[in-house]
């Protein structure tokens, strides 16, 4: 049987050329008006997934 793709996950992540995994931040769904400007700002910016949880996501997303 054909594995398929976890789709949660693909809706997270994005893949570079390079083969590293971009994912959002945690904490800038809401309750924003409580958060400094600069927290906000930091907030919009993507961020690498870690190495270690990369071989999971990698078999979520069936990489490699």
């Amino acid at each position: 049987m054909k594995q398929k793709t976890k789709k949660a996950a693909a809706k997270r992540f994005k893949i570079t050329a390079s083969g590293k995994l971009l994912r959002g931040r945690q904490m800038a769904g809401h309750l924003k008006s409580a958060k400094s400007k600069s927290a906000r700002t930091r907030y919009k910016k993507v961020a690498y997934v870690s190495k270690v949880e990369q071989t999971n996501m990698e078999r979520m997303l069936l990489i490699k």
